[in-house]
């Protein structure tokens, strides 16, 4: 009699054939990706139909003339030949300039410092924190409003209190040309920082502590252990920060457009309203849609440099 063994009952999969467990290792795949499209497809939907699908229009519009009630004619490179020369188009893309070059440091800076600040084990931290970010949840009217009474150039508290300390002709601000930008500029640092301090301090949580107690067993300085600790480990949250101000800055519209209107003169205008005033108001679709691209490729140009700038620091 023969003894069959357990490995006489094992089966062998036929030469050339799928290994077992190939259909439902297939099967799992495909319910995964299946599951990553139902997360992902609603949010591209809504991309696409609100934004991918006006870039594209807008870049269209940009070499033709339409004004909405007429049918869009080619036009070819005429509205950017308006556009260079208009003296109106260069003062709104270095009232932009201005406003992005005091923007971005100083909220960087302000950022930075309270993060530094309150990452320490303070009493009452969490209420210093929240009370920073607060603005940035503030409807940004209010926030415009307010910071307009405080600028008032004869009853605001700013003016009030130069005067107390010996300032006797105190600025103009908001109607003022020359000092209505460095009000905006202002408004816009004390509102974004508490958003960037947030940043920077999930950036300080994840420096080991090890790294400071070593520094102060050799001896280094507070100031040396922000500069050779914290400054290059928060480099990516840096990288990240400057990016984001970067965008919102040649972006801005809402603040500047409540505050002063591009005002006075012209003292205020930048892209955003000079896009907006040109298109919704003027019904100059086409010429409207060539300054939106112009805006965007500035705003590409200098994320790519950023990305260069970051990509070389690294190495």
């Amino acid at each position: 009699m023969a003894i069959h063994t357990p490995i006489d009952t094992v089966r062998t999969p036929a030469p050339g054939g799928p290994p077992p467990g190939a259909g439902a290792a297939r099967r799992l795949r495909r319910r995964n990706t299946l599951a990553g499209w139902s997360f992902i497809l609603p949010n591209f939907v809504g991309f696409a139909a609100l934004t991918l699908v006006p870039v594209v229009a807008a870049l269209a519009l940009a070499f033709m003339e339409w004004n909405s009630y007429s049918t869009p004619e080619w036009v070819g490179l005429d509205n950017f030949r308006r556009m260079v020369g208009s003296e109106t188009f260069w003062t709104a893309l270095y009232n932009t300039t201005y406003y992005a070059l005091g923007h971005i440091p100083l909220t960087l800076v302000a950022a930075l410092g309270f993060a530094v600040l309150l990452n320490r084990a303070l009493r009452g931290v969490r209420f210093f924190r929240t009370a920073l970010f607060f603005p940035y949840i503030t409807a940004l009217v209010a926030v415009a409003v307010v910071w307009n009474m405080l600028f008032n150039p004869d009853a605001g508290p700013v003016n009030q209190l130069l005067r107390a300390i010996g300032v006797d002709d105190p600025p103009g601000w908001t109607t003022s040309t020359t000092w209505a930008m460095p009000a905006v500029i202002i408004t816009s640092v004390w509102r974004d920082m508490g958003y960037y301090m947030v940043l920077y301090l999930a950036g300080l949580q994840t420096i080991p502590a090890e790294l400071y107690e070593a520094a102060r067993t050799d001896g280094a300085s507070a100031w040396q252990r922000f500069r050779h600790i914290t400054v290059p480990s928060l480099r990516p949250t840096t990288f990240f920060v400057l990016i984001m101000l970067t965008i919102s800055s040649f972006k801005v519209f809402d603040l500047i457009q409540v505050m002063t209107e591009g005002g006075p003169g012209r003292s205020t205008l930048v892209l955003s309203q000079l896009i907006f005033r040109e298109g919704i108001t003027q019904g100059r679709f086409g010429y409207s849609s060539a300054i939106a691209m112009v805006l965007f490729v500035v705003v590409l140009v200098i994320t790519v440099v950023q990305f260069q700038l970051q990509r070389r620091g690294e190495r």
